[in-house]
C-alpha cells in the first residue's frame, strides 16, 4: 500500500491528531497510523519522517484551534479579566460540545508523556510553560493598564488560572454538562477576581 498520489498531507495530520485524540499517543502505533491514513509505513517515514515529528505536526495543529488560543495571541483589544472570562467559557462550551468526551488533546498527552517520553515531554512541557508564561503578560499588561490590582501576585494568578484550565480539560471527560462546567469555572474565576462578563 505505497502512499496515493493524491495524498493531502493537512488531512493526514487531522486524521492523526483525531486518533491521538481519542487513544493517545502510544496506543497509536506507526503502524496503526499508515492503516488509518491509507498509506504504507514506508510512506509513512517518508511523508512525517517519525512518528514523533508528526505528533509536533498534531500539536501544532491542535493548539491552532483550541478554544484558549485567544490566550495566545497578542494583546487583546478588551479587558483582560473579560478576556479570561470570554476564553474560559468557550473551553467549557467546546468541551461539553464533544459527545466523546475526548478532554483536551494537550493535556491528555501532558498526564501521558511528560517525565516518560524522553523526545515529546520536553515539547510538551514548553507548551503549558509557554501558555503560563503569556497568561502572566496579559495579567501583567491588566495591571499596567490599572485595570487589575497592581497588588496581584501576577505568577500566582497565571499559575492559578492554568491548573485551573488544565483541571477543566480533564473534569470535562467526566462531568459533560455545560452549566456545570462553567459554574465551577465561574466560581474560581471569580475567587481570583479575574471573572467579568
Amino acid at each position: 500500500m505505497a502512499r496515493p498520489s493524491g495524498f493531502d498531507r493537512a488531512k493526514a495530520v487531522e486524521t492523526a491528531m483525531n486518533e491521538i485524540w481519542k487513544y493517545g499517543y502510544e496506543k497509536c502505533s506507526v503502524k496503526s497510523l499508515s492503516e488509518i491514513l491509507g498509506i504504507t509505513r514506508s510512506s509513512f517515514y517518508n511523508a512525517f519522517g517519525t512518528r514523533e515529528a508528526l505528533f509536533g505536526e498534531v500539536l501544532q495543529l491542535y493548539l491552532s484551534q483550541s478554544p484558549d488560543i485567544a490566550l495566545a495571541t497578542a494583546m487583546p483589544e478588551m479587558p483582560i479579566k473579560q478576556l479570561f472570562t470570554k476564553t474560559f467559557k468557550s473551553a467549557c462550551k467546546a468541551r461539553a460540545d464533544d459527545v466523546a468526551g475526548r478532554g483536551c488533546l494537550a493535556i491528555n498527552s501532558v498526564a501521558e508523556l511528560c517525565n516518560v517520553d524522553e523526545k515529546i515531554g520536553p515539547v510538551l512541557e514548553k507548551a503549558v510553560l509557554g501558555s503560563l508564561v503569556q497568561m502572566e503578560k496579559l495579567l501583567q499588561h491588566g495591571v499596567d493598564q490599572g485595570e487589575i490590582d497592581s497588588h496581584i501576585d501576577v505568577h500566582a494568578t497565571a499559575l492559578a488560572l492554568q491548573n485551573l484550565l488544565m483541571g477543566l480539560n480533564v473534569m470535562c471527560k467526566v462531568v459533560r454538562n455545560e452549566d456545570e462546567l462553567w459554574q465551577a469555572t465561574k466560581t474560581t474565576l471569580a475567587g481570583l477576581n479575574m471573572y467579568q462578563e
